[in-house]
């Protein structure tokens, strides 16, 4: 059942795509091929890697490096049975030695990746195997002369044999030229020959190997040659034996490590994977799940169809028109409901490929914060099932494919169910779906429908755990919106639809006394419902985008804030520097004065001078004494005034002169005191 809804799902096809984010053959396999964990921890851990991936793909300059990775494993698995390795198949392993062997330096050196670090750690890459094979073959798969000295001999003996031979035969084309039909020297069954014309064989006497369609072309061996011919084959035979001998003992080389080489394969292909699971979900600008426990809300802000995303991308495919999803903890159903082509079968499958992308390590392609269940199985039922050769009915082939369902469903699973009870009799299908889901809604973790059937409507007044949602109908344009719309169901549309197509009034007035006004009354309601939705969701949307100006502006004050107060302590800083380098200044001066006031007995001259310069220093270095506080109380003669120092109060005789002094008297004693030094008496 588990593979018949990933059919349905299309999950297969999801797979492909995201092969196309691998690096290397092993993971774009494996992503065509991608399983669904069982248990939550290997999910965990496959969401950890797919992070840590998705870091390293936006940290690293080239990103995670897979070049020169190779699909090796049926060289290897052949080598572990004693098998013969072509030199193509050695190189390819050596190459792919090499480039694991990068790959783990790079990740060693990267931050924010454990996990992915940890499982490199565990590959042993085998230098001296590589430079083995790199020792014996060339780039381009040829067993090199010094793979041993053997060879090398063999080689050098051929090479001559081979000039030796090719020197015999340029002097019979210039001796016989004109009894030869090309002037050039040609091979037949490694041998070499040249085309003689028939009817002067006798002058280019040898051996005939070859006769053209036409009978008057011979291809001779010269019997010059015949001997050197003979001795090449014996040499490429011997060079032949010994390119195998040295293919064998590399292949034995790999053979010895051949499960350590497989389990290299194993840990590239799930570092492939992650990392292309991380580069599907940037490109899809996903975002990471988390699984949501028993009392929180089921959370997917603008889903969006990864497929359709696909389609609309690179199969110029229509806009995706993203859906939101919030369903609260206590519910159990949801049924959806709302016109056809509306978008209703849509939201099962993207809500179905959510959970399963997030069981199987992917980012979600929705908005942060993806909040979602984390469910043992999802089980669906979309689209028809009628055979012929059974001579099953849609309807029949719904009901087995409910029954196959109902048989694995378990307290954890994900239940889809499109068109639930349609295909047979309206008041027996109502019936029967209204069972199905008060059944699913209490033994399921939670069941998502699609229906026509209108009183499905009233479940979420009638049993607890419902819910009902909507797909929204433009009325103007006669089209749906695809938008979600929750908490309101799907109102009646086809008489709206009937009379704007200019269906004929009186047919349609029939139809509405058929209904009643109750039902049109329900549609009103539902119509002003979907109206107050459309305006809170207006003001919703203006305040976000309030909140985001604000947020920018915040920011702005902030780094601004950031800026001057990086700018104050820069200019305290160098405020202090200069201070510190002024004393030192004036340190440096002080003592060389004093050492030359101590170096003899100075004269009056000499400390006057001294003086000066003491003043000229600390004008220079030190900072100006501050202004003294202005005074706002200025006795004259006759008043009395307090002596602050004293706590006396004494008479003033003379007001203040331009040094700011003024004399008093206190008792038989006067003095002369500043302006600082006196204040009102007390009163």
């Amino acid at each position: 059942m588990q593979q018949e809804t990933l059919g349905l799902l299309e999950w297969q096809r999801l797979g492909h795509h995201l092969a196309t984010f691998a690096a290397t053959k092993m993971g774009a396999i494996a992503a065509r091929q991608l399983p669904i964990p069982q248990q939550r921890e290997e999910t965990e851990a496959l969401l950890t890697q797919t992070s840590e991936a998705v870091h390293l793909t936006m940290t690293l300059p080239q990103g995670i490096p897979f070049q020169g990775i190779q699909d090796i494993a049926m060289a290897v698995v052949r080598a572990g049975k004693q098998g013969l390795l072509a030199a193509e198949e050695l190189l390819a392993i050596a190459q792919t030695l090499a480039a694991t062997r990068t790959l783990r330096r790079v990740l060693d050196q990267a931050s924010g990746c454990p996990q992915l670090q940890a499982l490199i750690g565990t590959v042993r890459t085998y230098p001296e195997l590589e430079q083995g094979i790199y020792h014996c073959i060339d780039d381009s798969g040829t067993v090199l002369d010094r793979a041993s000295e053997k060879l090398g001999a063999v080689r050098q003996h051929l090479r001559l044999q081979r000039e030796r031979a090719l020197e015999l035969l340029q002097g019979i084309l210039r001796r016989h030229g004109s009894a030869l039909q090309d002037l050039v020297i040609l091979q037949r069954s490694d041998r070499y020959v040249l085309s003689v014309k028939a009817p002067q064989k006798d002058q280019v006497p040898g051996v005939v190997h070859d006769v053209s369609s036409s009978g008057m072309t011979l291809f001779v061996e010269p019997t010059a040659v015949v001997s050197l011919n003979n001795q090449m084959r014996q040499l490429a035979r011997q060079e032949a034996a010994e390119v195998e001998r040295i293919l064998r003992q590399l292949s034995g080389d790999v053979a010895a490590v051949w499960e350590d080489l497989r389990h290299l394969l194993e840990v590239v292909t799930v570092l492939d994977l992650a990392s292309a699971r991380a580069r599907y979900g940037l490109w899809l600008r996903a975002s990471p799940p988390n699984f949501s426990a028993a009392d929180e809300t089921i959370t997917l802000r603008q889903l969006r169809h990864p497929l359709l995303v696909w389609q609309e991308v690179y199969e110029q495919g229509q806009s995706v028109v993203p859906i939101d999803v919030a369903i609260a903890p206590t519910i159990r159903a949801v049924v959806i409901t709302g016109p056809n082509t509306g978008g209703k079968t849509a939201t099962l499958k993207t809500l179905g490929l959510a959970v399963l992308m997030a069981k199987a390590g992917l980012w979600v392609p929705a908005r942060e914060p993806v909040c979602l269940p984390y469910v043992d199985g999802v089980y669906a039922d979309i689209g028809d099932e009628q055979s012929l050769q059974q001579n099953l009915s849609t309807f029949s082939g719904h009901i087995r494919r409910i029954g196959r369902i109902l048989a694995v469903a378990g307290p954890n699973s994900l239940v889809l169910l499109d068109e639930v009870g349609a295909g047979t009799d309206p008041t027996e299908g109502t019936a029967l779906a209204i069972a199905l889901l008060r059944h699913l809604s209490t033994s399921c973790r939670l069941t998502v429908a699609t229906t026509h059937f209108g009183e499905l409507k009233a479940l979420k007044y009638q049993y607890p755990g419902f819910e009902n949602a909507s797909v929204e109908f433009d009325d103007a344009t006669l089209s749906p919106t695809y938008h979600l719309l929750w908490g309101i169901p799907g109102r009646s549309n086809a008489l709206a639809i009937a009379q704007r197509l200019g269906f004929p009034p009186e047919i349609l007035d029939l139809a509405q006394q058929q209904l009643g006004s109750g039902s049109q009354e329900l549609n009103q309601v539902i119509s002003e419902l979907e109206h107050q939705r459309r305006q809170q969701q207006a003001k919703t949307t203006h305040l976000s985008q309030l909140l985001t100006t604000a947020e920018h502006l915040h920011r702005e004050m902030q780094q601004r804030y950031d800026q001057l107060r990086q700018h104050s302590q820069e200019l305290r800083q160098r405020q202090e520097q200069e201070v510190h380098q002024q004393v030192r200044h004036a340190k440096r001066e002080i003592g060389r004065l004093i050492r030359r006031l101590q170096a003899g007995e100075p004269t009056p001259q000499q400390v006057h001078e001294a003086e000066q310069r003491l003043e000229q220093i600390e004008a220079r270095h030190l900072p100006p004494p501050p202004p003294p506080p202005e005074c706002t109380f200025l006795p004259k003669p006759g008043d009395r005034v307090q002596v602050t120092a004293l706590g006396k109060v004494a008479l003033v005789l003379t007001p203040p002169n331009g040094s700011g002094e003024l004399s008093l008297k206190l008792g038989a004693m006067k003095m002369i005191v500043p302006l600082s030094a006196i204040a009102p008496p007390p009163s």
